[in-house]
């Protein structure tokens, strides 16, 4: 397995103007280098022009030779670092149209993901007169079905794509390209027998390659038994770019004055907000309670409909909704553009969680900025994240201090100040 590193370029922040897409690179002080250098044709070329895209990010400029010609790639990036072009460029350049059965198969964990994936195709694959279908649950089975069989490219969630074959709706034997997109996602949710069988189900001749934000463990294990000979290609010190992109702040807040701070927070000067709360539940409940004081807000979360969800993704990808109040499963691989702020309303749950949220922001060269509210109940959860994320000095500014580590052998600290283990003593309340 041959090996490059590099470190990703951080294009300046655009200025104020037409809206841009999810992918478009961003003016730099180094200019970034074309396509065509990489050996994209033309047509292609012209096309990513037509959406102001004109020169390769970092993991662009890794991968695209390679997997022209048509090598395995196992590719270590995050969600926002310009990786769908990664793959779509090299796809639409090795196929010919063929109206038969899919010959590229893309994976992804979320209905969100495949549909954003589509659109990022269509836009360069028509120039080649390729077709392209996407295949998720939560909608009918009968028009994707038809849709599929006629598509040169699939983007598909597992789930969905199996019961499609399960009922020989489809066919994968002339598959001759296949991506995982966001390996690491699919299998934090589940999905890693469903990868299994479907990749067991292929050509043995195809090409495969996978994307991730980390290539060890399962997916280290994974990409040992389903690919050959890959060439590795990493983004260096990936996830912590992802983290120092954004500004981050954190704001302590009794849990009873959680929903004001949350408005003046929203009164200031912002662009699209995206808000994440624990719950469906709470997600609706905020939504609405943001409605009724003015602001333009909508809710995502598993429990609605596809179509609702396509629909609030499409009224806050317009603006048409400035505020989206979202729960985490609902996000994953949410790649909106414009996102200036995200508020964790509820804390997440650890550092991935944290990095996974802000990471909505900030991307692809922007600016963008993470706020955090901190209640005296979770000061001490919230205040690990911080630690491991080395966010000490913005803990700090919010008069939050972090617990001391524990030293060996000292006996536990009671929680609370009588030493009871019940209520909310005075080390656990740090203002």
């Amino acid at each position: 397995m041959s090996q490059r590193t590099v470190n990703p370029r951080r294009p300046s922040h655009a200025p104020p103007g037409p809206r841009l897409t999810a992918l478009e690179p961003i003016t730099s002080d180094a200019p970034l280098t074309g396509f065509a250098e990489f050996g994209v044709s033309k047509p292609v070329v012209d096309a990513l022009k037509m959406r102001g895209i004109s020169g390769a990010f970092a993991i662009q400029e890794l991968v695209l030779r390679d997997a022209i010609a048509g090598r395995d790639v196992l590719a270590r990036s995050r969600t926002g670092s310009g990786k769908t072009l990664a793959f779509a460029v090299p796809i639409v350049e090795r196929l010919t149209p063929s109206n038969d059965s899919p010959t590229a198969l893309i994976l992804a964990p979320t209905r969100e993901l495949a549909s954003q994936v589509t659109e990022e195709f269509r836009a360069i694959a028509d120039v080649r007169r390729l077709h392209v279908a996407a295949v998720y649950g939560g909608v009918a089975i009968g028009p994707q079905a038809k849709r599929s069989r006629r598509a040169d490219i699939v983007i598909a969630t597992p789930g969905r794509l199996l019961d499609l074959v399960a009922r020989r709706l489809l066919r994968l034997d002339r598959v001759r390209i296949c991506v995982l997109d966001e390996a690491d996602r699919m299998l934090d949710m589940g999905f890693l027998p469903d990868v299994k069988r479907i990749l067991e189900m292929l050509r043995p001749d195809r090409q495969t390659m996978l994307f991730s934000a980390t290539l060890d463990g399962e997916v280290g294990r994974l990409a040992a038994r389903f690919t050959h000979d890959p060439v590795k290609h990493e983004v260096e010190d990936d996830d912590g770019v992802l983290v120092a992109a954004a500004d981050h702040r954190f704001v302590a807040v009794e849990q009873s004055r959680k929903s004001q701070a949350l408005v003046r927070e929203l009164a200031a000067d912002r662009g699209l907000t995206l808000i994440f709360v624990r719950t469906q539940r709470g997600a609706d409940r905020l939504a609405k309670n943001l409605k009724t004081q003015g602001f333009r807000a909508g809710a995502l979360h598993g429990g609605m409909t596809q179509g609702a969800r396509e629909r609030a993704l499409g009224h806050f990808a317009s603006g048409a909704n400035d505020v989206l109040v979202a729960t985490d499963v609902a996000a994953r691989g949410l790649d909106l553009e414009h996102i200036t702020h995200v508020i964790n309303f509820d804390p997440p749950e650890d550092e991935k969680a944290y990095v996974h949220r802000v990471g909505r922001t900030a991307r692809a060269g922007r600016g963008g900025t993470g706020i955090t509210f901190v209640t005296p109940e979770k000061r001490s959860d919230v205040g690990k994240i911080a630690k491991v994320l080395e966010l000490h000095a913005e803990f700090g500014e919010a008069g939050l201090r972090m617990d001391a580590p524990r030293l060996s052998g000292s006996p536990q600290r009671p929680r609370n100040g009588n030493g009871n283990g019940n209520g909310n003593g005075s080390n656990r309340r740090h203002r």
